[in-house]
């Protein structure tokens, strides 16, 4: 029999009910310390939990009005179910489903990965419950795959126009590469960033302490590029797991002509894969096309819409996402479960 529970606390996370979930963490964005700082900055979690005498498995969701989602903020990459890759363990994830859908209307999970199967798992098991579920492709990821090659090697890779502005900008500034957190560097970074071209940060307080975070189990890449001392462009990243994490970069458009970001990117790129040996490098979310210069690959990320057609509710919210679709111009890839591949 499959026990579910629901906690208000993410600290249930790293309580022995759940040591095994706690432990599939694959990226930084499942991590019972990362859903601890949305916390901090005013979301409220609930964490819906299923247990039998093989496991347990979760997901961390925050909920209002009927409705539920993915617990995560603009800084996360990717969300998905805390749950060992054993296929034991999807009853456990239809289980949850079924019980969710005798409290909420709608539950919707977006950024959802399947490179892992994590969006074939879920779409599969809410329908299972007896959920409607519709699945769109609602982001890009851009990645590159090292391949055991050297930084030359991959360099020798990217495309001539590139590898030209690194030849004749790279010996205009200087670069440094942090491993620790600094203040003085994160203030710069903070700095930079309010200047350049770069929306809004969403919540700053909550990066920095990430980036101690990260600092503290080592984890932290923060890269500077000065000129005459002056630092003009920032990029933070992190290191996990074989995987180089792209999180943020900016540079000051009044030195765009020193092509900074271009000499900052492949210093850090050259450390992640020549000192870390990273296999994989990660630029996150979004498909702007600079990042095809740096990248090999792109993986989609998807938006799993569950609609409890019981309620009067989630009637009236497929009657809203028909009416969406009509209204866009592009529409997005609509499939009962991802295509994985």
């Amino acid at each position: 029999m499959i026990e579910v529970r629901y906690h208000d606390s993410v600290n249930v996370l790293q309580g022995p009910s759940l040591q095994d979930v706690a432990s599939c963490a694959a990226s930084p964005f499942d991590r019972p310390e990362w859903f601890d700082l949305l916390k901090d900055i005013g979301f409220d979690p609930l964490v819906v939990s299923a247990h039998d005498g093989t496991g347990s498995a979760a997901i961390v969701l925050q909920a209002t009005e009927g409705r539920a989602s993915a617990l995560r903020n603009w800084y996360s990459f990717t969300w998905r179910p805390l749950i060992a890759d054993n296929a034991l363990q999807d009853a456990k994830l239809q289980a949850i489903a079924r019980d969710l859908r005798a409290r909420f209307h709608r539950t919707t999970l977006d950024q959802v990965p399947d490179e892992d199967g994590s969006a074939t798992r879920l779409a599969r098991s809410f329908a299972a419950a007896g959920w409607r579920v519709e699945v769109t492709t609602c982001d890009t990821n851009h990645i590159l795959f090292v391949n055991r090659r050297s930084f030359a090697e991959y360099w020798a890779s990217r495309p001539g126009r590139l590898r030209t502005t690194l030849k004749r900008k790279a010996k205009k500034v200087s670069v440094s590469v942090l491993t620790t957190f600094d203040a003085q560097a994160w203030d710069q970074y903070e700095r930079i960033y309010a200047a350049s071209w770069k929306p809004a940060e969403g919540n700053p307080a909550m990066l920095k302490a990430f980036a101690n975070q990260e600092s503290n189990a080592g984890r932290l890449r923060l890269g500077l590029a000065f000129y005459e001392d002056e630092p003009i462009a920032a990029q933070f990243w992190t290191v996990e797991n074989g995987i180089a994490y792209i999180h943020k970069l900016a540079h000051l458009e009044s030195h765009k002509n020193l092509s900074a970001g271009t000499t900052l990117s492949a210093a850090l790129f050259e450390h992640v894969i020549d000192k870390d040996g990273v296999t994989l490098v990660d630029f996150g979310t979004g498909d702007q096309p600079y990042k095809a210069d740096w990248m090999d690959s792109i993986r989609p990320r998807y938006r799993i819409d569950c609609l409890n057609m019981r309620s009067v509710k989630g009637w009236i919210d497929l009657g809203r996402l028909a009416l969406g679709r009509l209204r866009t111009p592009e529409v997005p890839e609509l499939a009962r479960e991802p295509r994985s591949g």
